[in-house]
């Protein structure tokens, strides 16, 4: 069972980025708050999930949560700034849009630029052992393949159906034959 807060005298929020290593695709982060004795069975890493048992925690986590946001960064924003700052970015814009204010963050990682007036903890694997962490990494997963999903509707040769932008042999082969989209990062080497 993960543990329920790092502070219990503090209002915190769980703050995870998915999509860091794709080709395509904006990187997403969420920002979750639980209510501070909050308990789940089955929440933990988003990795190692099942899809439908992901698509089930999202709506716990939706309905449980004290507060909670998602944000992206797009691909154009991410060959600007960079992947790293477009990971802090997206944490950042996840944070704003907190319908409650956090007094504190737990970061999943090892680095983060600090919020503004907020104090953080990064926890390595935070994931897999905080439940606000591990509600916002589920909850940023789901977005992001949705998103992913949907693109691939309109571009259905780099297999985004399947890979959410990850580059699995699928979609280098469409890179080499069609060449990138206005989703893909052209900062990344595509092929």
């Amino acid at each position: 069972m993960l543990l329920s807060c790092y502070n219990k005298d503090a209002v915190e929020a769980g703050l995870d980025e998915v999509g860091r290593g794709c080709l395509a695709g904006p990187v997403v982060a969420a920002a979750v708050i639980l209510p501070g004795d909050y308990r789940h069975e089955f929440l933990t890493d988003s990795k190692q999930l099942t899809r439908a048992r992901r698509e089930q925690l999202r709506e716990d986590i939706r309905r449980d949560a004290v507060a909670w946001a998602v944000a992206e960064v797009s691909a154009e924003e991410i060959d600007k700034i960079s992947i790293l700052k477009a990971s802090f970015l997206a944490m950042h814009r996840a944070v704003e849009q907190l319908t409650v204010r956090p007094e504190h963050l737990l970061v999943d990682g090892n680095r983060f630029v600090p919020y503004p007036m907020i104090s953080h903890t990064c926890i390595i694997k935070g994931d897999a052992k905080f439940l606000s962490i591990a509600a916002a990494s589920v909850l940023a997963k789901c977005y992001r393949d949705e998103l992913m999903e949907k693109l691939s509707e309109e571009f259905p040769q780099y297999g985004w159906a399947q890979n959410v932008g990850y580059p699995t042999p699928a979609h280098r082969a469409g890179l080499r034959e069609h060449g990138p989209t206005k989703w893909h990062r052209l900062s990344f080497r595509l092929v």
